[in-house]
């Protein structure tokens, strides 16, 4: 024990070294802190983006299937992401879970592998890995060559799974082969996570695609299914409007000197970037017209449930 110049007892002096050490793990404990932020940011960059992909696609495939062109909508950046998150709400819980159990499953590995446990259990398991998964990429490649226009759902889902599988394999080799690699080693492996997380990326990509396109055509056929559930929409124009579309009705409401239209049998879709989007009473994927309007003062429009009188 030493005393200070005050008189009071001082704690034990400091080892040498105890604050350099102390200095160093400061900045190690913050580049572990930014490396962990970074960990989520390509993930929540890749999510946004299938939520407005998906969103785009699904909304092509509806319009197509309508008749339609998905530009006509009019839809923003967040009108296609709230479109997009019922249908994608349990794929992107699923794909999180998924993604927890990895990085649980991996730093418990890692555990082991720092800790110098179950090294030669772990260089096999290393060495299976990598195969099956370059193994497994390989074949569902074939079976999309083989078949180009076979739509598989899940196929791009599973081949960036595989490649994922392969890459960690191989990370999971390195670490027990080697330990500090150099500068160089280091470069190569992030252009090689660089590379790997493109190709993962694109394949999400086009597994949205693929589902999004498969959600639109059912939503376009849901639609044929409940037309008459949809809102009754009565127009009325100063001008005549000639909607000839089957089940439409023009009635003449006013005089010479003020003339009014009433068009009715019409079902609201959706009223979207500038446009009032209708359909017919009856109407069908094969035999249907999609009516739009301005949504300005030129029409007028009472909306009203699927029960509600006309007159």
């Amino acid at each position: 024990m030493t005393a200070n110049p005050s008189g009071g007892d001082q704690g034990p002096e400091q080892p040498d070294g105890a604050g350099p050490a102390a200095a160093r793990s400061a900045p190690e404990l913050w580049r572990r802190a930014f490396e962990l932020v970074g960990s989520f940011g390509p993930p929540l960059t890749v999510a946004t983006a299938l939520l407005v992909y998906f969103g785009w696609a699904r909304t092509d495939a509806q319009a197509k299937s309508m008749g339609l062109d998905a530009s006509l909508f009019g839809y923003t950046v967040q009108d296609l992401v709230l479109r997009s998150i019922p249908s994608l709400y349990l794929p992107l819980v699923w794909l999180l879970l998924v993604g927890i159990a990895w990085l649980a499953v991996d730093r418990w590995v890692r555990s082991r592998i720092d800790a110098g446990r179950l090294r030669g259990a772990l260089l096999h398991s290393a060495r299976a890995v990598l195969p099956v998964g370059l193994a497994l990429a390989a074949a569902l490649w074939l079976v999309v060559l083989a078949a180009p226009g076979l739509s598989v759902l899940y196929v791009p889902y599973a081949l960036a799974g595989s490649v994922l599988l392969a890459s960690w394999g191989l990370s999971l080799r390195r670490a027990l082969r080697a330990s500090g690699p150099c500068q160089a080693r280091r470069e190569s492996h992030a252009v090689e996570r660089i590379l790997v997380f493109s190709v993962v990326s694109l394949l999400l990509f086009w597994g949205t695609s693929d589902y999004a396109e498969a959600v639109g055509r059912g939503l376009a056929v849901s639609i044929e299914q409940r037309v008459g559930t949809l809102p009754v929409a009565a127009v009325y124009s100063s001008k005549r409007l000639g909607l000839t579309a089957p089940g439409v009705a023009e009635h003449s409401l006013g005089t010479a000197d003020a003339p009014l239209f009433r068009y009715t049998g019409l079902r609201l879709l959706v009223v979207s970037g500038g446009r009032i989007f209708l359909l017919h009473d009856g109407w069908t994927l094969d035999h249907g017209r999609v009516i739009v309007l301005p949504d300005d003062a030129g029409v007028r429009i009472e909306y009203g449930t699927a029960s509600a009188p006309e007159g």
